[in-house]
Formats: C-alpha cells, sequence, structure tokens
C-alpha cells in the first residue's frame, strides 16, 4: 500500500468566479451542487485527525495539506484561523505539516485580514492567473461578466512585496489564441518564484480546444512522435525556449523542470508527467474522500470512492482501488504507452486526459488526449539538454597550447 502524503481538502465548494473552463463547475461531474459551502469544524477536526493517524502508521516525518475549493478564502479570516490550528494541533509531535493553498487572489485584495493568517501559519499560497488582462478576463469573469484581471494583479502585488514569504507562485492555464512568450513575460511581471502551465483538462471524449479531430495514436516506432497536430507542443516549447535561453533565472517553471529531471533519471513529483505512484487523497467540505478534481471531466461521479472520513480511515481509501489503479507506474498504462520510449517521462499523461468511452473495460486505458504534444514537448526538451551537456563537455576541454 502506497501512503497518501498530500491531502487537499475543499474547505469551500463555491466560488466567486465563473471561468469558462472550470473542471469543477462546467464538467461532467456536477456533485458540488448537493454539498455544503463549506467545510465544518466537525469535518476538520475528524480530517485532522485522520492525516495524524495515517502519518503515524506510516512513520511520515512530513505531511502536505492543501487548501482548495472552489474558492477556499471564501471560509474567511476567522474560520480559517481556526481550520489551521485544528489541522497543527493534530499533527504536533507526529509529523510536520507544510501548508499550501491555492487561490483565484480575489479575497487577498479584497480582505486584508486574510494575508497576515496565511503568514502566521507559514501557508504557502499559489494564485492563477492566465498571462495578460485581456487573456484573463476573456475567461477568468466575475458571474456577472466583469474581468477579474485588476484584482488579481493588486492581490499579486501584495505576495511579490510584503508577503513575499509566502508566495509560492502562479498557476496559469494555457490558451491557444494567447502568444506563448508575451503570456510567459506577463506573468514574470508579478515576480513569481515559479510557475506552472497547465493543458486545458480534457478527454477523448470532450477533446481541447484546437484538438476537435484528434484519432487515438497508432503505436509509433521508437523514436519516432505519433502523428498528428500540436499546437499545445507548439506553444509550450515556445515559452521553454524564451525561459531556457534568458540570461538569468528568471523563475521555475514546474513542467519543464519536471519533465528535465525525468530525462536526467530523477523521480518527479507531479502527477502530469512521470510514473510515481499518486499519493494526494481529496476530503470535499461533506467529508467524503475522493480522488482527484480532475477527474470531473470524464463522468458524473469519477472522483468518488463511496468513503467519507466518518466512517472511514486513510488507509482504505490507499487501499481503495480506485487509488491503487493509479500507482502501478508503466503496468498501468495503455499498451501504446507502455511500449514507448518516452512513458517513463510523460507517464501516459494525466490520468483524466486519457479517459475514452470506447476504451473498453477501463476508459483510461488510452494514452493521453495530448499524447502527440507531450511527445514533441519531451523531445523538445531532450534536444535542449543534449546540447547543452555537449557545449559543457566542450567547455570543459583543456585548450590546446
Amino acid at each position: 500500500m502506497v501512503p497518501f502524503r498530500q491531502f487537499l481538502l475543499k474547505i469551500h465548494s463555491r466560488c466567486n468566479l465563473a471561468c469558462d473552463y472550470c473542471y469543477v463547475y462546467e464538467s461532467a461531474d456536477q456533485s458540488w451542487r448537493d454539498r455544503p459551502r463549506f467545510m465544518d469544524p466537525g469535518t476538520v477536526r475528524r480530517a485532522a485527525a485522520l492525516i495524524a493517524e495515517h502519518a503515524r502508521a506510516h512513520d511520515l516525518s512530513e505531511v502536505h495539506v492543501v487548501l482548495h475549493g472552489g474558492e477556499p478564502l471564501l471560509v474567511g479570516a476567522a474560520r480559517l484561523d481556526a481550520m489551521l490550528h485544528e489541522l497543527t494541533a493534530a499533527l504536533e509531535g507526529v509529523a510536520r505539516p507544510v501548508f499550501k493553498l491555492q487561490t483565484n487572489g480575489l479575497r487577498l485584495a479584497e480582505d486584508p485580514a486574510l494575508l497576515p493568517v496565511l503568514r502566521d501559519h507559514a501557508v504557502s499560497v499559489g494564485v492563477s492567473i492566465d498571462g495578460t488582462a485581456a487573456t484573463h478576463d476573456r475567461h477568468r469573469r466575475r458571474p456577472d461578466g466583469r474581468g477579474s484581471h485588476a484584482d488579481v494583479a493588486r492581490a499579486l502585488r501584495l505576495l511579490a512585496g510584503p508577503y513575499r514569504e509566502v508566495y509560492a507562485g502562479v498557476l496559469c492555464t494555457i490558451d491557444l489564441a494567447a502568444d506563448p512568450v508575451e503570456t510567459y513575460e506577463a506573468l514574470l511581471e508579478f515576480s513569481p518564484p515559479r510557475l506552472d502551465l497547465l493543458l486545458p483538462h480534457a478527454t477523448w471524449h470532450t477533446p481541447p480546444p484546437g484538438l476537435t479531430a484528434r484519432a487515438v495514436p497508432p503505436r509509433t516506432a521508437p523514436g519516432t512522435a505519433p502523428a498528428g497536430p500540436v499546437p499545445y507542443a507548439r506553444w509550450l516549447c515556445a515559452v521553454f525556449d524564451r525561459w531556457a535561453d534568458a540570461p538569468r533565472r528568471e523563475t521555475g517553471i514546474r513542467l519543464f523542470e519536471e519533465i528535465a529531471v525525468l530525462l536526467l533519471g530523477g523521480t518527479a513529483n507531479s502527477e502530469a508527467v512521470g510514473l510515481a505512484p499518486v499519493d494526494l487523497v481529496v476530503v470535499e467540505t461533506d467529508g467524503t474522500m475522493e480522488q482527484a478534481d480532475s477527474l470531473k471531466v470524464t463522468y458524473p461521479g469519477a472522483p468518488a470512492t463511496g468513503l467519507d472520513v466518518f466512517h472511514h480511515t486513510f488507509a482504505d481509501a490507499a487501499r481503495h482501488e480506485a487509488f491503487r489503479a493509479r500507482q502501478r507506474g508503466r503496468a498501468g498504462l495503455a499498451p501504446v504507452c507502455a511500449a514507448c520510449p518516452r512513458s517513463a517521462v510523460c507517464g501516459g499523461g494525466l490520468y483524466a486526459h486519457r479517459y475514452h468511452p470506447d476504451a473498453g473495460p477501463n476508459p483510461f486505458a488510452a494514452p493521453s488526449v495530448y499524447c502527440p504534444d507531450l511527445a514533441v514537448l519531451v523531445d523538445h526538451v531532450a534536444d535542449r539538454l543534449r546540447r547543452d551537456v555537449t557545449a559543457l563537455g566542450t567547455a570543459a576541454q583543456p585548450v590546446p597550447s
């Protein structure tokens, strides 16, 4: 059994934005409608106790607790402070809690009481922003249709300035209509310690923008890329080249760094690439235990396990077939992926992106809907690494006398 090391708590189930690509509210699974708006103190207390029990049972010195939503900061400063105290107290003497929070940033700009609470509990804060104001406001709008970029920018300036110690970075969903380099440079304006570029959540049944007619790639010869259009690879490669060619390190980009680590024989800490077993479990506002949110794009009820914190433990969840299916490494990949020389790096892509309703008994037994894009991106990064290593080797040669 692979123990969980990441516990994602949905502390608020609603949002103050109406993003057009949201995988929680705009996708197949609509279970959010039947859940309470926020996680009540009893549920927080029970989840905290179970996290401590799991850490103790598996001798974990550190656990990551991710506060999520909806928009988690809608709980308000007082309730957030109480939740963090409850979690800290439960884990005292058991494991060090590493607190993280992903937000759209609006409440940080609106409520001055929130940032001191986050700082006091050493919560690392990630903010979602989609590049330029025009691109961001095309997708990340308020329910009344107003854009949100100006307020997110205010929040990011606070994080980049007086609250730098809790600033984890920014998260950007790729928009093919946006210029990739312009998007990257717009994100750099907020001095993020790190940024992440996300492929829009999509499946073979509901393809991403720009890939509406993609067919499942056939098995290809070693060293060749699957056939098909690769607009997302082109977009990402443009950012990669701009990032890698900079005269100094401007920020980290998680996707590129993890692909490079995997190409060099290391291990990634992401669901998006690599073959490391999944060690994350979600607890919804009502205490139900679920798989990753990204599965909400596949079909209604896809993340469900039938477990909850009041009647089960995280050991029960770790033994659940839904989690075990995502811990089999190469053996859990589709045949076309297992035979691919890139599989140790791309890992078959994000699990949700493999969903194909016609794949047989296991609807996730297909390659990622982004398979050709991932192949081109992995090869592009590999080529750059080879060139850099060769250049370093040449530079290290003694100068002839």
